[in-house]
This record gives structure tokens, sequence and C-alpha cells, in this order.
């Protein structure tokens, strides 16, 4: 399968033979980069917010999820969590997504603020690729992220969520959350190809370079 990164949090996976979903599509107006012009089936909203929810950005959409529960769309099978403020009402309500591509689970954290309990991490089953926020604002900073895939344990992690050169919105940059992984720079790549023969047995951390959509 193939992950492409768009900025913030929005991403495109794609796989032959299965359903194309797109993440998190934002209002270019609110959060910076270039106005999004996707195509996907399905759409999923982690929480009303406009760097979050602007599904109307993304083509051809038969599906847009913005809750917790189970799914099975084009052969991919999703588990949405909520996370976050499903008790506590002060805080952001935040729904984690894994998609099952024939095998291969890719989770979504959406804009994940608290270290999630350990039985929402039971919930989220294993995890082969984990799209990790790291910037703060009101997401994970680089610490908590960090903190979070050490307990998802997951094949390969890509940060998101953090400042780049289009980004409108103040966070951290991604060298934080690098540091706090014992990683120096890395140089990013357009965008990830996955398969099961792929997948490393020690967390890696692949960094992409946000495509314009």
């Amino acid at each position: 399968m193939e992950i492409t990164w768009y900025g913030h949090s929005c991403f495109r996976l794609t796989e032959r033979s299965f359903v194309t979903v797109v993440t998190d599509p934002y209002d270019s107006k609110t959060v910076g980069y270039e106005p999004l012009k996707l195509k996907a089936e399905i759409v999923t909203v982690s929480h009303d917010a406009p760097g979050h929810n602007f599904s109307e950005a993304v083509k051809g959409s038969t599906h847009v999820l913005t809750g917790s529960g189970e799914f099975e769309i084009g052969g991919v099978f999703i588990t949405a969590v909520q996370t976050d403020g499903a008790k506590k009402k002060e805080k952001i309500r935040n729904t984690v997504y894994v998609f099952d591509y024939d095998g291969i689970t890719v989770a979504h954290l959406g804009d994940m603020q608290q270290i999630p309990t350990q039985s929402e991490i039971e919930q989220l089953g294993t995890v082969n690729v984990a799209l990790v926020p790291v910037g703060g604002g009101n997401g994970l900073n680089a610490a908590k992220a960090a903190e979070v895939v050490s307990m998802l344990e997951p094949n390969i992690v890509v940060p998101m969520h953090y400042a780049t050169p289009d980004a409108k919105i103040k966070l951290d940059e991604l060298n934080k959350f690098l540091k706090e992984m014992g990683l120096g720079k890395q140089e990013p790549q357009p965008l990830l190809k996955v398969t099961r023969t792929s997948l490393p047995a020690e967390t890696h951390v692949a960094v992409l370079d946000y495509q314009k959509g």
C-alpha cells in the first residue's frame, strides 16, 4: 500500500483492489498549505475542527466517518476508537482510526492530546504503521508522542501535525520529536510504500515530505 501526506494531519491511503481513504482533510485558509484536490471513497474526521473536518475538499467520497464504531467498506476493515474527550467534556473529542488493508494495519491518531489508557491501546489492536501528531498545539507534544509510540510498538511511525514552511498554525518543529526518539535529522521521502515483507522488526521513523493536494 502507499501512504501520502498532504500536510497537517491529512493522508491518503491507497492499495490496488481496495477503496482509497483520506484522513482529516483541512481547510487551507485555516491551517495553510495549498487547497486539497483529492479523490477517495472514504473520508475520516478525527474531530470537528476546520483543520480536520473539511470533507468537501475530497471528491467522490461515499462514506464520511466521524465517530467510533467498526466498519467494513470496500475490503478495508476500520476500527474507530474515541479517546481524550469521550468522558471529559472540556477536552476535544478525538477519534483514532485503525485501517486494516488485508493484514497491514495503519492507525491515524488524529488530534490525540492525552496518553491513551491501556484499554484504549488494546482496542486499537496490532498497529503496523502509526500516523502520530508530534508538534503540540492541540495534539501530542514530542515527549508524549514518543511515549505513545512506545505503548503502540508499531513497525513504522510517520510524524504529522508539526511546523512546516507552509503551516499557518503555530506548532513545534519535527526535530524535537526526532530527538525524543534518539534520532538526528531524517531525509523526507515523497511517500511511504508498505508491504508485509517490508515491515521492519524494530520501530522505524519514516519522515514524509508533504505533497500538494
